[in-house]
């Protein structure tokens, strides 16, 4: 089929916002903070300008919130600021900061839940189920025309989500073991309820139709606590991508945003309301999830549409060329490209594996390689941003 050329593309408007979960850790010791200085926290919310920063479940954790951003630029822009804030203020009180969605050696037991009622109530509600959950994430924000579209959309992004996953996995080590997973995050999210690939939907009557089902039954207060991989935001006029493990490499971030960006605007562009969603059943994108969490970029996901299967990196190329007229038209080609980079040299979880066998091949011990995968990560965090 020939490529649809960029002057055939509607352009459309796409704010975009990123929130980020970072691990506190000891430089010295390498381990998490399990009670980090209060200081931290409050010195980076009085720094955070037009951006929001915020405690998590855990004491050993914080979350950035960039502003509205209304450009790749911005974004990147925003994300740099972010993150130098936390990290300058976290390295005031001698304490380093890692972004990666599993620390790799820090024990669940130890760690203190943030003292606010809310997760104090989660902690009482989910049991063990919570306290392992010892994990972190990136969510992106995309806000774009209106509330029926954008859930439409949501549906069609669904089967994507395994390859934007793959493409963010950092997350192999936990509890000091290689858990055999390039995304061990996910499933440690799986322990809670309301997680997972969402159903098709067609509207946001169908959307506020699940919540107002899941109120009726008391299993919850708000669409905030159904976990999906995918949903539309409560709070503010997007959908809220939840699959991504937390990106240590700035670049891989970009790529991951333009590429949601990309498919938006694709989907926006093929979206007619007046026929069936073009979609994908959600028990195969399950199965593709769980081969990208487990595989990372080296997975092999089931084509949905013609059987059999299809590397990661095949599938990759075929998107980024598909999607590339959508790129052009937005100056987003040079972070669209960077999906490839990914892929050819491997994710954040494939440079951990690396670094730990590295160290072991030159005799360091399990807990001495262990330690290196750690500093590799906070080298890493910081270093597109100090």
């Amino acid at each position: 089929m020939a490529r649809r050329s960029s002057t055939q593309i509607s352009t459309v408007d796409i704010t975009f916002g990123v929130e980020e979960e970072f691990f506190l850790v000891n430089p010295e010791t390498r381990d998490l903070e399990p009670d980090p200085d209060v200081r931290i926290f409050e010195e980076a919310e009085e720094n955070s300008g037009a951006h929001t920063i915020v405690p998590e479940f855990l004491r050993a954790q914080i979350e950035s919130n960039t502003k509205v951003c209304h450009s790749m630029e911005e974004v990147k822009a925003s994300i740099i600021e972010t993150r130098r804030n936390i990290i300058e203020a976290a390295g005031r009180y001698g304490t380093a900061v890692i972004a990666a969605s599993t620390h790799p050696s820090a024990e669940w037991k130890r760690q203190l839940p943030t003292r606010k009622h809310r997760y104090e109530s989660f902690a009482l509600r989910y049991q063990d189920a919570i306290r392992q959950l010892m994990i972190s994430g990136m969510h992106v924000h995309a806000g774009f025309t209106h509330a029926d579209q954008r859930v439409r959309v949501m549906t069609r992004l669904r089967e994507y989500l395994p390859l934007l996953q793959a493409l963010s996995s950092s997350s192999p080590y936990y509890d000091g073991r290689e858990t055999g997973f390039k995304s061990f995050r996910l499933c440690l999210y799986g322990l809670l309820p309301r997680t997972g690939i969402p159903p098709a939907l067609n509207s946001w009557e169908d959307w506020r139709g699940v919540v107002e089902n899941f109120q009726r039954i008391e299993a919850k207060s708000d669409g905030g606590e159904l976990w999906w991989d995918i949903r539309p935001s409560e709070k503010f006029p997007t959908i809220e991508m939840r699959v991504c493990d937390t990106c240590p490499n700035i670049d891989d971030v970009m790529a991951i945003c333009v590429l949601y960006g990309c498919l938006i605007l694709k989907f926006v562009n093929e979206d007619n309301p007046w026929l069936p969603i073009d979609h994908a059943p959600a028990e195969l994108i399950q199965q593709n999830r769980w081969l990208a969490q487990r595989y990372g970029i080296l997975a092999f996901l089931g084509r949905l549409r013609e059987g059999g299967k299809i590397d990661v990196y095949d599938q990759a190329e075929e998107l980024v060329k598909e999607l590339t007229p959508y790129a052009e038209t937005k100056g987003w080609m040079e972070h669209l490209n960077h999906v490839m980079t990914i892929i050819r040299f491997g994710s954040s979880a494939d440079r951990q594996v690396d670094q730990y066998h590295l160290a072991i091949s030159q005799n360091a011990s399990h807990e001495e390689a262990i330690a290196s995968v750690v500093a590799l990560l906070i080298n890493e965090t910081k270093q597109q941003v100090v």
